[in-house]
């Protein structure tokens, strides 16, 4: 399970609460306890949260027995009983301790914020966005989202996928791809556009009325 860079470095995704991510950034939570059939993380990769990027600096396979009180506080827990309720799995799969660190903030805020579109500029992210639409089951779909999220920031993720007429799952990842091309937002409530997805849209450019 990963995501490859720009640069080529992979980077491995682990889903963490916004408290525990959160908890990671201000150093509080450096712990983490998963239940999967076969390890799913790496130390030394990272991954992106809501809090920014998160390192894996060691990962080790656990009697769940073993699991401390002290352990459970690092994990952003109250008790042992808390750390436990949330492993997930069959209940004979290994359990892995992970230990993380902070790593920074989201590189793709930088992206984001940047308004200032060269022509490449805005022929790439309408390459890039061409190629999301051309692995689509569905057909194209990445402008009228931009289009929708422009005319209704904050609007709820439901009422958004049924206004495109998905699933809001499908939605919440379709959103993630615009996302990683520095185009949009979340807010706590739905989504906006970026600086420089705002900025895109005001382009001229081949692919969009009145281009």
């Amino acid at each position: 399970m990963g995501r490859v860079h720009a640069a080529g470095r992979r980077e491995y995704v682990m889903m963490l609460t916004r408290v525990v991510a959160e908890g990671v950034a201000r150093g509080e939570v450096t712990l983490a306890f998963r239940r999967w059939a076969t390890c799913r993380v790496s130390a030394g990769r990272t991954f992106l949260s809501v809090a920014g990027v998160i390192v894996i600096d060691a990962v080790e396979r656990i009697d769940p027995a073993t699991i401390t009180t002290e352990d459970a506080h690092a994990a952003g827990a109250r008790r042992v009983e808390d750390v436990l309720a949330t492993l997930r799995g069959a209940a004979g799969d290994p359990v892995f301790r992970i230990t993380l660190s902070y790593g920074g903030p989201d590189p793709r805020h930088a992206t984001a914020d940047d308004a200032a579109l060269t022509a490449d500029d805005v022929a790439g992210i309408g390459a890039a966005l061409d190629r999301l639409d051309a692995r689509s089951t569905r057909g194209p779909w990445t402008r009228e989202t931009l289009r929708l999220i422009e005319a209704g920031p904050g609007t709820r993720a439901v009422d958004l996928a049924a206004s495109l007429g998905v699933e809001k799952d499908t939605l919440k990842r379709d959103i993630r791809k615009l996302k990683n091309l520095g185009l949009t937002l979340s807010l706590d409530i739905g989504y906006a556009l970026s600086p420089r997805g705002a900025a895109w849209l005001r382009a001229p450019q081949e692919g969009l009325p009145g281009s």
